[in-house]
């Protein structure tokens, strides 16, 4: 039998779409997100796990909420440089211990094994910053990082011949990261 829910009988399907933007449910979505995935996430992170890659929560209500969320500390911006990256507060874990109930139990499950199957790729993906822009001469020069919460803790500025040679760094950046800078500080410190 289907659960009950306001007096009626639905599928978990009818259920979400419900409460689907609901503000007081779209701030528990992004606290719950913020505290499965367990790293800070900027606001480009959100909006793809949220609105593009699925339908939590609409790209119009999830932006405001952000703010809404930063201006009363349910999350806090861990960054000091670059583009912020956002954490859950206590206050926020607390919010969202007291009233998670809240979110349809089936779109918790969703989130749940949507995180455990992209936390990697999400966290990598944002610690991995590449950007490539034309000189005056015609050659490329590719910017590369590596940033942590606090600071970045590895940047390349590269000169290349052509732009095909920038796209191909620039997309091998992020698979190939945590290479370089293990070669770099491998052959510094020794």
């Amino acid at each position: 039998m289907p659960p009950l829910f306001c007096g009626a009988y639905f599928t978990s399907e009818e259920i979400i779409m419900l409460v689907k933007g609901d503000p007081l449910v779209n701030k528990l979505i992004l606290l719950f997100v913020f505290d499965k995935m367990e790293v800070p996430l900027s606001e480009n992170t959100v909006l793809d796990m949220c609105c593009s890659s699925n339908t939590w929560i609409s790209y119009m209500d999830c932006k405001p909420l952000l703010g809404n969320l930063l201006d009363h500390s349910f999350i806090y911006n861990v960054s000091s440089q670059g583009e912020p990256l956002y954490g859950i507060t206590p206050d926020g874990r607390v919010c969202l211990a007291d009233f998670y109930v809240k979110i349809p139990s089936s779109l918790r499950e969703e989130i749940s094994s949507f995180v455990k199957n992209n936390r990697t790729k999400y966290k990598k993906r944002q610690e991995c910053n590449a950007d490539y822009y034309m000189n005056k001469d015609g050659t490329y020069t590719v910017f590369l990082k590596i940033v942590e919460p606090s600071q970045p803790i590895l940047e390349l500025k590269l000169v290349v011949p052509n732009r095909q040679t920038a796209k191909d760094i620039y997309r091998k950046w992020e698979e190939k990261a945590g290479i370089v800078y293990a070669t770099v500080y491998d052959c510094l410190v020794d």
